[in-house]
């Protein structure tokens, strides 16, 4: 408890996941907190906010104990204003101190009911909750997962120690004029309880006429679904108030500019069963993931309805961008759907070749191994996508031909190289704007709504808003049209 860097876990002496009502009152009361903010997510992804000055103990007690009131019409678009009054109650987990308010502040993040005071049946939240419980009821195992989330920081023209264009990988600074900014949004999202595995400077960074460009990525660990969703939400937070404060801008949109790398919301996936992470077996991939592999890559065109939501999204899922195209998967491949990163297997000696004077690490340790979804982007819904990759992994493990798809859908090679046209032209390609999501979403559909996991009427009303942008074909019309191109960029520029 002493190392953990949330303030109410070292002032309580005990795990998020365990504090109560009583706990956070006590935390309220002995260090002088002023202010209360419940928080919840909406339609649109961002955090909404309603905030309480604690006025006595007993008005505490009634915000912790009943949440409050919220218009539901102006939350979700598929709620009616003549019956649209929801309840938004706190989940004590999640509480942790707002690092930007001038007076002591606690934040809480919330679940959503309905009128008769039972979960929203189409809250995302929720929505993600039952593909979790139907996971763990038909295996026996946990789904854990964990996110990346890449974004770009745009300042002033670069002056002292310029980047070079497209090659700010692991940049350092000076050459990453923006470190700071990521490094202080890890901290305080540290002090949250977020498990945060690292953060960098990614590949784009370049300067137009008048503005510089700087791409950076925060990586978690694997964790919970709802942890997972929670974190991700909080981390775009988080930085986009250090950005305002900092007087420069951020976006997580898909696509920048034209022939720039674009920023993808990619999902690592585990599979955890009596607390041991059953990826692999054998030392290499189980039967289980490659099934799970299996019915995401067969759904792959439809989980884009959630995890590529606007039209920008289809300029990044372009060939030579390290983005997917065509629906296959691979071993340390980044152009492909589904890739299987290094997971340390059989490398335990290279800390000993680095180290010699330490002693063996013993064998046997917990793997790392995961398998990487990269199709998302900063549009995404993060719990609706998270869902759907939860219900078409069990897909996959309910096919009876999954492991012989697997086989074929299998690539160790790089599909764009000439030598390998054959191969690329038996791969899916995946949808090339909202409008094919759309139509993809709807022949798949089924797969959603089995086990009564999506709600037939989010179906229908995310078909709805992918066929209302009327962008089929949009690519094509709008190749070498670079101005055109900006001009689609400004207006999505600050999705989700």
């Amino acid at each position: 408890m002493r190392m953990s860097p949330n303030e109410l876990v070292q002032h309580l002496r005990k795990p998020a996941a365990e504090f109560t009502k009583d706990d956070i009152m006590r935390f309220c009361e002995e260090r002088d907190v002023e202010m209360i903010n419940l928080r919840y997510v909406a339609e649109d992804g961002r955090l909404r906010t309603l905030n309480f000055v604690i006025s006595s103990r007993e008005h505490l007690y009634t915000i912790l104990s009943y949440g409050e009131r919220v218009d539901g019409s102006n939350v979700f678009s598929f709620i009616e204003a003549g019956s649209s009054d929801l309840y938004v109650v706190p989940r004590y987990r999640t509480a942790f101190l707002n690092p930007f308010t001038d007076v002591p502040t606690v934040d809480i993040l919330c679940s959503i009911y309905d009128n008769m005071g039972t979960p929203l049946d189409s809250d995302p939240g929720y929505i993600l909750r039952r593909a979790g419980d139907e996971f763990t009821r038909q295996t026996g195992c946990t789904f854990k997962t964990l996110g990346e989330l890449e974004y770009y920081i745009v300042g002033d023209k670069d002056g002292l120690f310029p980047s070079i264009d497209q090659k700010g990988y692991h940049a350092s600074e000076p050459f990453a004029k923006f470190e700071d900014i990521r490094t202080e949004a890890l901290r305080l999202l540290a002090k949250t309880g977020a498990k945060i595995k690292y953060g960098h400077a990614e590949v784009g960074s370049f300067s137009d006429g008048e503005n510089y460009y700087e791409q950076h990525e925060i990586e978690f660990l694997p964790t919970s679904l709802q942890e997972a969703a929670e974190q991700m939400v909080l981390a775009k937070w988080f930085v986009r108030m250090l950005c305002n404060q900092r007087g420069v801008g951020v976006s997580f949109a898909p696509k920048i500019t034209a022939g720039r790398a674009g920023s993808g919301m990619h999902f690592h996936m585990q599979i955890e069963q009596d607390g041991k992470n059953i990826t692999i077996e054998n030392g290499k991939l189980s039967d289980m993931s490659r099934k799970m592999i299996a019915g995401i890559l067969d759904t792959a065109d439809a989980l884009t309805a959630f995890g590529n939501t606007i039209p920008t999204s289809y300029l990044r899922l372009v060939p030579h961008q390290e983005a997917p195209t065509n629906i296959c998967w691979g071993d340390r491949n980044r152009s492909v759907v589904i890739r299987v990163p290094l997971g340390w297997q059989g490398a335990d000696n290279m800390i000993n070749d680095a180290n010699p004077l330490c002693p063996p690490l013993e064998s046997g340790g917990d793997s790392k191994q995961t398998f990487e979804f990269r199709v998302p982007d900063g549009s995404a819904d993060i719990y609706l996508t998270l869902a759907g990759l939860v219900t078409t992994a069990l897909h996959g493990l309910n096919m009876p031909d999954a492991l012989e798809k697997a086989r074929q859908l299998y690539v160790d090679v790089n599909i764009f190289k000439p030598e390998h046209q054959e191969k690329l032209a038996n791969l899916k390609q995946l949808p090339m704007s909202c409008s094919e999501s759309a139509d993809a979403l709807e022949e798949k559909r089924a797969i959603f709504e089995n086990n009564d996991i999506f709600p037939a009427g989010l179906i229908d009303n995310h078909i709805v808003k992918l066929k209302s942008f009327k962008d089929k074909g949009l690519s094509e019309r709008l190749y070498g049209k670079n101005d055109e191109i900006r001009m689609l960029v400004k207006e999505f520029l600050h999705i989700g």
